[in-house]
């Protein structure tokens, strides 16, 4: 039987366990290990990791990059405006500095209008495209690289600081980020990947275990709630992927070798299953995937996951429920919360095997 009801997936979460700041060393993060064969789960730290993996199993892991997406700016009024970047415009002047943004609060700002950068520079909001969002050129600015230098990173909501500094920004801009992130693009972290090293994939290589990248721009979306009950009726925002024939033929190879295909973190599972045949072997390509799982969901390319956990009622709970099963997630997240694990993007993982 399968609930369809938003609130067959919720749970209770003390705030005191949503992670506000990083681990202080990446790998020492806790792992918690849900096998789907077994009734007991593992717990132990995320360097642990090439315990539970095997000489011919495949890492997949998404290499966007975060880009520091907020962007602080005034009204020749005086007024406050934060300026979002969710992607670059297509038909704007400059690839670079033409930009679609999301203005907060948006309401009284006019078509043509020019907002000053807090850190020098200007933005001409040039197009209205309604919802908050604008076309905005970006004007006496250095480049994408001086754009972003006048942005602080987009933390998700959850993370509630008192205060914004530089210093915890800097902070923020090396941990809210994956040591393998090379291809700009994401307004949020592919959270599974902020445990990895280089030491760890280091150790990983050596026994065996072998990696291949796929890319997935993480948008403002995934922090979408799904507000309709009946969750199915929820629409997934679009996002563009992009696997390489290299990273293809690694996972069709892995798969008629017998090893297993790992995803690491929910975005690079979205990947997979979006390129999949029905026989698991998967299709190089580029696209934009609005790709949504949830029980009951027979996967095609991906045979276990590294994911941190969810927020209750969320698409990213219900994906990790069709993988392992609704009563085994909740009943682990249970576990989790009275062992004190950490929650959410800065938080511990789970490896689903």
């Amino acid at each position: 039987m399968h609930m369809n009801k938003l609130m067959d997936y919720n749970y209770d979460l003390p705030d005191a366990l949503i992670a506000q700041v990083p681990a202080e060393e990446r790998s020492r993060s806790r792992l918690l290990v849900l096998d789907r064969r077994k009734e007991a789960l593992t717990h132990g730290r995320f360097e642990d990791l090439t315990a539970f993996l095997k000489a011919g199993d495949l890492l997949v892991m998404n290499n966007t990059r975060v880009i520091p997406a907020r962007i602080e700016a005034r009204r020749s009024t005086g007024g406050r405006v934060e300026l979002f970047l969710l992607h670059p415009a297509p038909d704007g002047p400059s690839s670079d500095l033409s930009w679609t943004v999301m203005a907060k609060p948006s309401g009284r700002l006019k078509e043509g209008e020019e907002l000053i950068l807090v850190k020098g520079g200007r933005a001409r909001l040039s197009l209205f495209k309604g919802g908050g969002q604008w076309e905005a050129d970006f004007v006496d600015v250095e480049g994408r690289l001086g754009l972003f230098e006048r942005g602080r990173m987009p933390l998700p909501h959850y993370i509630k600081r008192s205060w914004e500094s530089d210093e915890r920004d800097g902070i923020d801009r090396t941990r809210y980020q994956t040591v393998y992130a090379s291809r700009d693009g994401a307004v949020a972290a592919p959270t599974a990947g902020l445990h990895f090293t280089p030491g760890l994939l280091e150790t990983l290589g050596a026994a065996g275990v072998a990696t291949a990248f796929v890319t997935l721009a993480v948008g403002v979306g995934t922090f979408a709630p799904v507000r309709d009950e009946d969750f199915q009726s929820h629409v997934m925002h679009h996002e563009d992927y992009e696997i390489s024939d290299a990273t293809a033929a690694a996972i069709n190879g892995t798969r008629r070798a017998g090893g297993r295909i790992v995803a690491v973190g929910t975005t690079s599972a979205r990947v997979l299953e979006t390129v999949a045949r029905d026989d698991g072997r998967v299709e190089p390509g580029a696209g934009r995937t609005g790709i949504y799982i949830y029980p009951p969901y027979a996967f095609k390319a991906v045979d276990a996951l590294i994911t941190n956990f969810h927020l209750p009622r969320s698409t990213l709970l219900l994906l990790v429920s069709a993988l392992a099963g609704r009563e085994r997630i909740l009943g682990a997240y249970a576990e989790a919360v009275r062992r004190g694990y950490r929650f959410y993007s800065y938080g511990d993982a789970m490896l689903i095997v």
